[in-house]
């Protein structure tokens, strides 16, 4: 048992000892002592600074045999140029799978899985970050590998497009959530649209960043002088220094990262609207601007927000959600940043029928605040929640250098965190009762509300006069992208059809059989194997998948003895468990299945005359050793694009945008082994790719045009 476990059990007994005393004396248990919190002070990292301006934290952990280090680099999104929105998160994603001068990413990705590393690089509002992690014997070779992506990326223009794509297709499908859409739309209204802390990427802003944007946004900001690193974990400081001084402390300094002046312009106060008409329930955010954490009032903020809009005992969830019923979730607060101005944000998630009278009852509490403002036990509460929670945000070394990380950054004394209880427990309530009449004015708010209005109490108007936000897409993704071809390509939306996309769109028809072949098929029975990665390894599956064009697909997947079956219709979606077991499919699953069948090549091919699909021909690519020419498809509002062989007619690969159980990725399947039944030509193989990765390779053994398909081979068991 390690030292810190023993510890730890120790205190435990000694607290139910204590507790048990204390029990067995008090009549009540209201009566029972509660002792003072024992001082906190975590053991902090050791700080040093090199000759070149490089900053560095040490902090021992022997608890595990595992060392982790992220260094942070000043310098982020809201310095990029308004035209490049998006600069930043693409280089934080193709920093890493790029590689280096020496090596590819995925040649990275195989160095690191044998080793049960990782190296991960990432963008943010004012920083970028490079991070590792391994086990302690494989430190020195996962460290190189983590100084060569610092020092040497190389931006792979493939990988690029790839980000890219991935990219588009978020932006493609931003508005399905409601959620995103009440976060992104509130930061605007309490920021300015046009703030970088707001700012969105758009199609247009992500077809314009280009390799040479990355590369030099990488020689602009990463020199030692700013970057800030952090190594946490089982190792000898002396020896980790010596070997970090090797390693950084010969590099040159450079130009200091400039800091950009930013303005903020808030929205007019009043009320905004968003429709969204395919929900039953309403988001409401009421914001402006908040403050930064240098605020004298930071410690009387903090625990007025516990009181006011924070933990189920607070006064907002006590009375909206618990007594009146009105929201599901209500909370918020004045948000703090470290150095800009946070926002202040009250919010609740409500019923469309209950809207209009959960928007009053919001109004009411924060004008309630000046009759009833926080009395002495809601105080108490508030303090003892935020005390009594705070050790285990800092209950570990790594975690006690992150936060130490951040006050480096931005330029706060090194005992920020031992100064916090501290203020905490000296707030009064006559500070707190100050807050609101200083920082929340009914007057002043911009109060969004998107939900479904027909479905509202009353009329948003009944309120006042509301501004409309239009969240619509603007543009498309463009076929040809500045970083030039390559084999991953972005997500595209053709607009119409070009004369060179038809006629290879004909060549595809043909090669599969001619157009009257591929309009008589109205059903296909395959049957198949599927090697699938998976965490655990290998999954060897046996499927038989039905198909009912356009819309209609069951498949069945026997692993050993267990088989899975998936049902999909226009009516519902399903999943038959080994057990026998029904459960509905997510919304976005039943989708996403529906999306397959419209991109499916002999779906497409049977619909080379409909006035909804659109085919453009574009830019000639290499895949592999064979010459290709890009084909955009657009399916009914389904993008996909094809790679085609142009003499042959046939497909060699797919790129399309999907959603699967993690989130959106970027879809690639090449095909391969064609076979011809019955005058119909198909691809046999199947390799499938998720943002690049090997996910399953699918082996066609056999297919059957036109079976007999029973009448309830779609319908759901009625269990």
């Amino acid at each position: 048992m390690s030292s810190r476990l023993r510890s730890a059990r120790n205190v435990i007994c000694a607290c139910l000892l204590l507790c048990s005393a204390a029990v067995a004396q008090a009549p009540t248990w209201k009566q029972v002592p509660v002792p003072p919190l024992p001082a906190f002070k975590p053991v902090q990292p050791r700080r040093i600074q090199l000759p070149n301006g490089m900053v560095i934290f040490l902090q021992e952990d022997h608890e595990l045999p595992l060392i982790d280090g992220v260094a942070r680099i000043r310098g982020g999104s809201r310095s990029e140029p308004r035209g490049k929105t998006g600069l930043v998160d693409l280089y934080g994603q193709v920093w890493r799978t790029g590689g280096t001068v020496a090596r590819t990413g995925d040649q990275l990705d195989d160095f690191l899985e044998m080793r049960a590393a990782k190296v991960e690089t990432g963008g943010g509002s004012d920083s970028t970050t490079i991070a590792f992690s391994c086990l302690k014997q494989d430190f020195r070779d996962v460290f190189n590998v983590f100084v060569e992506v610092l020092r040497q990326p190389s931006f792979r223009p493939d990988k690029l497009q790839l980000a890219k794509g991935h990219m588009d297709s978020g932006i493609s499908r931003r508005n399905d959530d409601v959620e995103e859409i009440a976060a992104r739309e509130s930061l605007k209204l309490a920021y300015g649209a046009d703030n970088p802390y707001a700012r969105e990427p758009e199609y247009a802003t992500v077809a314009a960043i280009t390799r040479d944007d990355l590369l030099q946004w990488h020689q602009r900001y990463v020199h030692p002088n700013n970057i800030i690193f952090g190594i946490v974990g089982d190792f000898d400081s002396a020896q980790v220094e010596a070997q970090l001084r090797e390693v950084f402390g010969s590099w040159p300094e450079g130009p200091p990262a400039p800091r950009p002046e930013i303005e903020f312009h808030p929205a007019n106060p009043g009320y905004y609207g968003i429709a969204k008409n395919d929900v039953d329930q309403s988001l409401v955010r009421m914001v402006a601007l908040g403050t930064t954490r240098r605020n004298p009032d930071y410690y009387a903020i903090e625990v007025f927000n516990e009181a006011f809009a924070g933990g189920f005992s607070s006064r907002l969830i006590s009375d909206i959600r618990t007594r009146q019923g009105l929201a599901y979730s209500v909370g918020g607060g004045i948000g703090t940043a470290f150095d800009h101005p946070g926002v202040l944000r009250i919010g609740l998630g409500t019923q469309s029928k209950n809207t209009v009278r959960a928007v009053r009852a919001l109004e009411t509490e924060i004008a309630d605040l000046k009759t009833h403002p926080i009395s002495e036990q809601e105080l108490k509460r508030a303090k003892d929640s935020i005390l009594n929670s705070f050790v285990f945000n800092f209950d570990s070394p790594g975690k006690v250098l992150r936060e130490r990380l951040a006050y480096e950054f931005y330029g706060y004394p090194p005992d920020f965190l031992e100064r916090f209880r501290a203020g905490i427990e000296k707030v009064t309530v006559e500070e707190v009762a100050r807050v609101p009449e200083k920082y929340i004015h009914a007057n002043q708010l911009a109060v969004l509300v998107v939900g479904n209005e027909k479905e509202f109490d009353q009329p948003l108007s009944t309120l006042g006069a509301v501004t409309p936000i239009d969240i619509t897409i603007p543009g498309t993704p463009s076929p040809a992208s500045p970083a030039g071809p390559a084999e991953a390509p972005a997500e595209v939306k053709p607009a119409a059809s070009n004369s060179e996309g038809k006629a290879l769109m004909a060549k595809v028809v043909a090669a599969m059989g001619g157009e009257a072949k591929v309009a008589s098929v109205h059903s296909l029975l395959e049957k198949m194997t599927q090697t699938a990665q998976a965490p655990s390894g290998e999954v060897n599956l046996q499927v038989e998948a039905t198909i009912v064009f356009p819309d209609r697909v069951r498949a069945s997947m026997q692993q050993g003895e267990q088989t899975m079956t998936i049902v999909s219709t226009p009516e519902s979606a399903f999943m038959l468990a080994p057990n026998g077991a029904v459960e509905d499919l997510p919304a976005s699953q039943r989708k996403e299945l529906l999306e397959q069948l419209k991109r499916d090549p002999l779906f497409v091919a049977q619909h080379l005359s409909d006035p909804q699909f659109a085919f453009a021909a574009g830019q000639n690519v290499k895949i592999g050793d064979t010459q290709a020419t890009i084909l955009d498809v657009s399916a009914a509002g389904t993008p996909v694009r094809y790679y085609v062989e142009p003499a042959s007619g046939k497909i060699l690969r797919e790129s399309y945008p999907a959603v699967g159980p993690s989130g959106p990725f970027q879809g690639e399947t090449d095909l391969s082994d064609w076979k011809t039944l019955d005058g119909l030509t198909l691809p046999a193989k199947h390799v499938n790719r998720q943002n690049g990765r090997v996910s399953s390779t699918v082996n066609v053994l056999e297919f059957q045009v036109n079976p007999p398909v029973e009448e309830n081979l779609f319908e759901r068991p009625k269990r």
